[in-house]
């Protein structure tokens, strides 16, 4: 094949695949709206059965129902009838997932899934089939025919059924009213996790480790802080023990461009009523501020206005938020 010939032929599968799932428009109807009346009052987990492609497609929709809030897992229909049933309780759902309706590992599991009076909820390419009749509820799936040039091997049918899981997953997180703080709560190693989840107060530096100078203080031993902490600024205190300014790396090469001496001041060259933050403030929102004003370093306060941490973006970088 050339070049062309293997662009038109991806081109294809894509136009197959997206008209595959368009055309599941009609499916989102009563019975849509019963499966996912039936998950939201299912009070155990949402168990999804397939077998072959079927069944990776079941495993990714088992987990994004997990991270949306409906509690799920995956079972190999072929492990179920060895053992792996008892990990289906009467509490929980089952979603099986056949394109043919007539899956042998999947059908000879069903008397059990019965016997415990777990409701059933079905995906298959037609609704007249062993499968469908069994369900509480069919979902139908079906597709004119499958990217697959011979249309044998499951591409647009698998496509549509991974979309009518999403459709299950988004429906029913809208009905959960479930937040980003509850996505963030089961993400907490990705990146979503982390801007939704670490604060100011998690990555500050404290105590000692907090470069500060009272307004009494030379512009020399200011400097002295900033190299001694290495965090590129020092924050200015009052007799109070209140910020009243800091100074920084940019603040130093103005400095030098006025030719002051070391002894000056440290109150002459400070940026006064600086930027702040609160140990409560999510580290996100610190990275917003930081690049929107142009600024690497920033001192975060208490209440009273007195200095309780330091952070600078190598901090937010080392904590993965940039």
């Amino acid at each position: 094949m050339t070049k062309d010939e293997f662009i038109n032929e991806g081109r294809k599968v894509i136009q197959l695949e997206a008209e595959a799932v368009a055309g599941l428009s009609s499916s989102i109807n009563e019975a849509f709206a019963d499966a996912c009346r039936s998950i939201l009052e299912c009070s155990g987990r949402v168990v999804v059965v397939g077998m072959g492609k079927s069944g990776h497609i079941g495993s990714k929709i088992a987990a994004t129902l997990a991270s949306t809030g409906s509690p799920a897992f995956f079972v190999h229909p072929g492990e179920a009838s060895h053992g792996d049933l008892g990990m289906i309780t009467p509490d929980d759902l089952v979603i099986a997932i056949s394109n043919s309706g007539k899956t042998p590992e999947i059908l000879s599991i069903l008397p059990m899934i019965k016997r415990l009076g777990v409701p059933l909820i079905s995906m298959t390419s037609v609704k007249d089939n062993p499968l469908c009749d069994l369900a509480d509820v069919c979902l139908e799936v079906g597709v004119e025919k499958e990217a697959c040039p011979l249309n044998l091997a499951p591409t647009s049918s698998t496509t549509a059924a991974l979309a009518m899981g999403d459709a299950l997953a988004v429906a029913l997180l809208k009905a959960r009213n479930f937040t980003e703080q509850d996505f963030a709560l089961s993400h907490p190693g990705g990146s979503l996790g982390k801007r939704l989840l670490l604060y100011v107060s998690d990555i500050m530096h404290r105590g000692d480790d907090v470069p500060l100078v009272n307004e009494t203080a030379s512009l020399e031993s200011a400097l002295l802080e900033m190299t001694g902490k290495g965090l590129g600024m020092t924050g200015i205190i009052n007799e109070a023990g209140q910020l009243t300014g800091i100074y920084t790396d940019g603040d130093l090469r103005r400095t030098l461009n006025k030719g002051l001496n070391l002894d000056a001041s440290v109150t002459e060259v400070m940026t006064h009523e600086p930027a702040i933050t609160h140990p409560g403030t999510l580290a996100a929102e610190v990275v917003n501020m930081m690049q929107q004003n142009s600024f690497n370093s920033i001192i975060a306060v208490d209440n009273d206005y007195r200095p309780v941490g330091a952070l600078n973006m190598h901090d937010l970088l080392k904590a993965g938020l940039v």
